[in-house]
């Protein structure tokens, strides 16, 4: 008998080669900065969710303000929350197809509509074991990519459960690449530490 997949997190709304935007299948149910996720697709595309913003499904009416707590409001008037929505962007950082994992772009960008999953500790792990998917966060300038490299090296870490030795090769690369910068390069590899 198959294994039973878990339901998706999100839903592709908006999609380019660089990077996705997917609606939350729950509201406020967006996968946290900087974690892995994959889109249901072929090939498999991987990506780390660098922006999360709840708003209003009409596009030119902003939630009001009501003085009450979510608890409150949900008992009260149910159907605001039917009128808003959460998103999460996106970065591209490689795919997978029948030919192994690559950490480039994917040929073709998501298809509008597809699913987007949380990746599993081994499909982390399986595709961070080389730490060239860091480049690409350092050029997208619509991106912290500060805090993005940490967080997403932190979770790579995490899904190994080591205790270091993949902070390490993910900090010689990142030295690597600003090598030219030293500052932030220091500020980097001091909030990475777990």
């Amino acid at each position: 008998m198959p294994e039973k997949s878990h339901p998706h997190v999100g839903e592709v709304i908006e999609s380019s080669t660089m990077e996705f935007i997917a609606e939350s299948r729950v509201l406020h149910g967006a996968p946290p900065f900087g974690m892995y996720v994959k889109v249901d697709s072929y090939p498999i595309i991987y990506a780390l969710t660098y922006n999360v913003c709840t708003q209003s499904i009409e596009p030119n009416r902003r939630p009001t303000a009501y003085g009450k707590t979510e608890e409150e409001l949900r008992l009260e008037q149910p159907q605001i929350f039917e009128l808003l929505r959460t998103e999460f962007s996106c970065l591209i950082v490689g795919y997978e197809d029948d030919t192994g994992v690559y950490q480039r772009l994917p040929p073709h960008p998501p298809k509008i509509h597809s699913f987007v999953h949380f990746c599993s500790a081994t499909e982390i792990a399986r595709f961070t074991d080389k730490a060239h998917y860091l480049r690409p966060i350092f050029t997208q300038a619509r991106v912290p990519s500060d805090e993005l490299t940490i967080a997403a090296i932190r979770n790579a870490n995490h899904a190994r459960g080591e205790n270091g030795q993949y902070l390490i090769r993910a900090g010689k690369e990142v030295a690597r690449l600003l090598k030219d910068d030293y500052d932030r390069l220091r500020s980097i590899l001091e909030r990475i530490q777990v």
